[in-house]
């Protein structure tokens, strides 16, 4: 597969502090990468740089070889908090992107219906945010961003909030959905289950100045059942990430010591 996003060398400096140290990363059409590394490595700065919702201080990312230099409609965000519009419903949350790109009303209808379908809210439309449990505000989120088709969905920490158990159908919801749909995700996580389960590919970044300190496979065939979470296979790959975490962990904290 073609590679549809370059990150090379990318640093993030903020006054005296390095945030990112030359950061490389290659994400092929179609791929699904999940981020781990510890809290404060630069995994949501680099998130948001390819966003273009921050600019980086030395390097370049290219989208289908073009310079990233700001947001743009190729890339769909979903954050970890809810940023649905509150004085909008359902529907016409999902609709505000293909508005804005001028889309007739019956288009627009047509696809975010369609979207809603896909993650389960068929009848909702006419619901407002705060009638919505967290779970369904996220689908709502996922839907608005996959209703605008992207190049890329970019997710950070997007189930982070939710409680156990919602976590894990949401997960199976999204990973069903990339399994149809085949959209390049890079998706920024805590959770070494979650980036397992989800990934076609695992990255951990190290400590701050955080920097891609490994690019792991995840050799695990499509389409996944949570099951797979008991297998031998899962277990190891668990085992190293969680160990290389682990290690990132310890020399964050003897930073700060």
């Amino acid at each position: 597969m073609a590679n549809i996003l370059s990150v090379r060398g990318v640093e993030r400096r903020f006054d005296t502090t390095l945030a990112l140290q030359a950061t490389h990363l290659e994400v092929a059409e179609n791929d699904f990468v999940t981020i781990l590394g510890p809290s404060g490595c630069g995994k949501s700065t680099l998130l948001r740089i390819v966003a273009g919702l921050d600019r980086q201080t030395a390097g370049e990312v290219l989208l289908d070889g073009q310079r990233i230099d700001g947001p743009g409609a190729d890339r769909g965000m979903v954050f970890q908090s809810y940023t649905l519009f509150p004085w909008l419903t359902v529907l016409d949350n999902v609709c505000f992107g293909l508005a804005e790109r001028g889309l007739p009303r019956a288009q627009q209808l047509d696809i975010a219906h369609g979207f809603l379908a896909k993650v389960g809210l068929k009848g909702f439309d006419k619901h407002y945010p705060k009638q919505l449990s967290g779970g369904m505000q996220q689908r709502t989120a996922i839907a608005r961003a996959l209703a605008n088709d992207p190049r890329m969905l970019l997710m950070d920490e997007p189930f982070g909030a939710l409680d156990h158990q919602t976590r894990e159908l949401m997960q199976e919801l999204l990973l069903g959905i990339w399994e149809e749909q085949r959209k390049t995700v890079l998706f920024v996580t805590h959770d070494i289950d979650e980036a397992i389960f989800m990934a076609s590919r695992v990255v951990v970044m190290s400590a701050r100045p955080g920097r891609i300190k490994l690019d792991r496979e995840v050799p695990i065939a499509h389409p996944r059942h949570y099951s797979i979470k008991t297998t031998p296979l899962f277990s190891e790959l668990k085992a190293e990430l969680t160990e290389q975490v682990r290690v990132e962990v310890r020399a964050a904290q003897a930073a700060m010591a």
